[in-house]
């Protein structure tokens, strides 16, 4: 898993800096570099952090929320259900770029590009009061599982609420942390309990 780990991460990096490009590269991505034999990894905009710094596993756990909803959205067969997904996880590139970044060159991000806004945070909001409005959460505790879309949706949310812990744990040992970061993914991962919610319907068991 760590091996995995530390290969997404460094992905993230290089699809981050990839489309951040004015153009697309005039040759091909190479995904493999050999400057993290080392137990290092690139930071955008330039620097290296050991594979198990803080900031390198807060990033890598919103990559692996990006590839479980990517699960979520194949497992869709609604058009609007994955296309509500693939903004979600458009959204969390954002966020990698911003976590991911030399913390002495972040004056060269971009909002909505590789800089979480507050904005962000609020179209979010409006998304789940939207839900909440046509699909009223349940009264009580739910057992997950109703059908393989939202059950991934629900340990999407979990590793979201993960990347959150992280995000804190970075801040925490000193690392420099955009606190809307840690706000997007807040309610990030209440968003994805009530998509989970809405897709599962009323199929759902309570706890007892």
């Amino acid at each position: 898993m760590s091996h995995m780990l530390n290969t997404s991460c460094a992905l993230l990096v290089h699809l981050v800096r990839w489309c951040s490009c004015p153009r697309y590269p005039s040759r091909p991505v190479r995904i493999y570099t050999r400057t993290g034999d080392d137990g290092t990894t690139g930071l955008f905009h330039g620097g290296r952090v050991s594979k198990a710094d803080w900031v390198t596993l807060a990033y890598g756990t919103v990559d692996e929320a990006v590839a479980v909803l990517g699960l979520a959205r194949a497992l869709s067969g609604d058009p609007a259900v994955k296309e509500e997904i693939l903004t979600l996880q458009r959204e969390l590139f954002v966020l990698g770029a911003d976590l991911a970044t030399n913390p002495e060159r972040r004056e060269k991000l971009e909002r909505g590009v590789s800089l979480v806004t507050a904005e962000m945070i609020e179209g979010l909001e409006r998304r789940i009061d939207a839900i909440v409005a046509d699909s009223p959460l349940p009264r009580e505790f739910v057992v997950p599982g109703a059908n393989p879309v939202s059950a991934t949706l629900d340990v999407a949310r979990t590793i979201v609420r993960r990347a959150e812990r992280r995000v804190v744990d970075m801040r925490n040992a000193g690392g420099v942390v955009n606190e809307d970061v840690v706000r997007y993914l807040n309610r990030l991962s209440d968003l994805l309990f009530v998509i989970a919610r809405r897709e599962a319907g009323e199929t759902e068991p309570g706890t007892r």
